[in-house]
């Protein structure tokens, strides 16, 4: 039986063709991402976890921060991550030592209607303001929109957490919004902010990327020549 509606339902689209995260290694110029592994990963990023400031781990669930006496718990930490399908974790490895030096994650696989989020993100204080640090995000992007045939990238983080807001517009994120007392994190109210990419923007926060990445973008002393928000033309 037809149902005929006389309202707006929005536009017409097949099904998406997506699927999950499959597990290969991402690599780029700077870095790759490679799905996280305790035996091969932990020790590394423990000797980052140990150097981080407090502040950094505010913002990541209940997670940090660690003092030595905490190896155990990161290690138990860092199996948990491992083993989850979803989020669905990667190590983040700098080329120029091949050493982990934090992780990302793609979670909430919503394969249906083409859905996938970036979350539970520790790169460490080693990848501060590095074209490796900017790379793994690229290179997360690149899998998600050109591998897995995703319709929309979510980026969400505590309304408070500036530098997180910031990375996502820097990124190429589009702002849609305030989750209001969205959840309980160390006790605490959590405001949560929304951020997206769409399949459809992807072309131009792609040509961003790869022009932003490029060496020629790079002085001597290695300081950015153009910044990515005005390569990507936002």
């Amino acid at each position: 039986m037809t149902t005929r509606f006389n309202v707006p339902l929005g536009d017409p689209v097949p099904p998406p063709d997506a699927r999950g995260p499959d597990g290969r290694v991402l690599t780029g110029r700077y870095c790759r991402l490679e799905k996280l592994d305790a035996a091969a990963h932990g020790p590394a990023l423990w000797a980052c976890a140990q150097a981080e400031p407090a502040d950094r781990w505010a913002y990541l669930g209940d997670t940090g921060p660690f003092a030595a006496e905490d190896e155990a718990a990161f290690a138990d930490l860092v199996a948990t991550h491992a083993a989850s399908p979803d989020p669905f974790f990667y190590a983040v490895i700098p080329e120029e030592d091949g050493a982990a030096k934090g992780w990302l994650s793609l979670m909430r696989h919503d394969i249906p209607n083409g859905v996938i989020e970036t979350g539970w993100i520790w790169l460490s204080q080693a990848l501060s303001a590095t074209r490796a640090a900017t790379e793994a995000h690229y290179l997360a992007m690149a899998h998600v929109f050109d591998d897995l045939g995703m319709r929309r990238y979510e980026w969400k983080c505590n309304a408070l957490n500036a530098p997180s807001c910031n990375a996502a517009t820097r990124l190429g994120f589009t702002a849609e919004g305030i989750f209001r007392q969205h959840q309980i994190a160390r006790g605490l109210n959590r405001d949560t902010a929304w951020y997206s990419i769409l399949d459809r923007e992807w072309p131009q926060v792609k040509a961003g990327f790869e022009a932003w990445l490029d060496p020629a973008n790079f002085d001597a002393e290695g300081q950015q020549k153009s910044r990515l928000q005005d390569l990507r033309g936002a």
